[in-house]
């Protein structure tokens, strides 16, 4: 992936408001690339996380399962920044994706 397509799932990854949520592919939908979650993931491993401007914590798996290497301090500190935000979960340890997903 080129430096361009990071910064397009940058873009739409800072719009994703304290509180809630965004899919993998979400994000990639948005961007207009609907087949690329895989690339977003990456895209979210590279960011130069919240200090940068990129809310990366608040991307999730579909079923609301949380990236098992979060980049930036341990898979317990993405679900940490979530709380935080107010962000709940299921008892599974999921985030509960009725109620916290972001409608673009």
């Amino acid at each position: 992936m080129n430096e361009g397509f990071f910064e397009r799932a940058w873009d739409v990854v800072r719009q994703i408001p304290e509180g809630r949520v965004a899919s993998y592919g979400q994000v990639a939908r948005l961007m207009g690339a609907p087949r690329c979650a895989r690339q977003v993931g990456y895209a979210m491993h590279g960011s130069p996380g919240v200090a940068g401007g990129v809310p990366c914590h608040r991307v999730v798996f579909a079923d609301g399962s949380l990236a098992p290497g979060f980049a930036f301090g341990g898979p317990g500190e993405q679900r940490r920044m979530l709380e935080a935000e107010g962000v709940g979960f299921l008892s599974t340890g999921s985030v509960d994706m009725k109620n916290f997903s972001w409608e673009a």
